[in-house]
């Protein structure tokens, strides 16, 4: 009887500590599972919190013709000034964007805001679609999120993700870089579905 109930004990413990072994691996492939491919749109949402990654590929992306248009956002509006433009901004003209093809959201300081904000430039706009671009790790926060905000709406968010030296979905955990987002990310999001969603 006590080795029978040590065995399952043994048993229960073991097959715990798979499933959380894998739950743990498998945290990369779900914190950037919504990621798309890139299809014309309005316009290219380049999120901010951005190391010069997402400025690069929404220039690409706009330089390939999947917009006409490009919306920065998550720029700090205490240090911008539309003479002095900042230094993403420069980045994506030095990239060969056009001055008039981008536009600078200087409202939004998190990413529910930057959903917020974005859905009603696109109103004002009469914008129909838009890419939406940031990094591998961010994309669940984002599908989640602007998810919610453009909910019951007929516009239509395509999420393209960067791609980072740092970023591999099986093996997020050697990194360092990608350890601490996707763990950031996986509190963020435990956030909003708490505070947003």
């Amino acid at each position: 009887m006590i080795k029978a109930f040590f065995n399952f004990i043994t048993f229960l413990t073991l097959s715990l500590a798979s499933l959380a072994g894998a739950v743990f691996l498998c945290l990369g492939f779900v914190v950037s599972f919504p990621s798309e491919k890139p299809e014309k749109a309005d316009v290219i949402v380049v999120l901010g919190g951005d190391n010069g990654l997402r400025v690069e590929k929404g220039a690409a992306l706009y330089k390939e013709g999947y917009a006409s248009k490009v919306l920065l956002t998550g720029i700090d509006a205490r240090f911008y000034r539309p003479g002095h433009p900042n230094w993403r901004e420069r980045r994506m003209r030095a990239l060969g964007v056009p001055k008039k093809a981008i536009k600078v959201d200087t409202e939004s300081e998190t990413t529910w805001e930057e959903a917020v904000n974005a859905s009603e430039t696109l109103h004002k706009n009469g914008w129909k679609s838009a890419i939406v671009v940031s990094d591998p790790p961010h994309m669940l926060r984002i599908h989640q999120t602007w998810g919610r905000v453009f909910e019951g709406s007929s516009k239509k968010i395509i999420l393209v993700p960067t791609e980072p030296d740092w970023w591999n979905a099986l093996l997020w955990w050697k990194n360092k870089t990608s350890y601490r987002f996707v763990i950031s990310e996986i509190k963020k999001n435990v956030y909003y579905y708490a505070v947003y969603l």
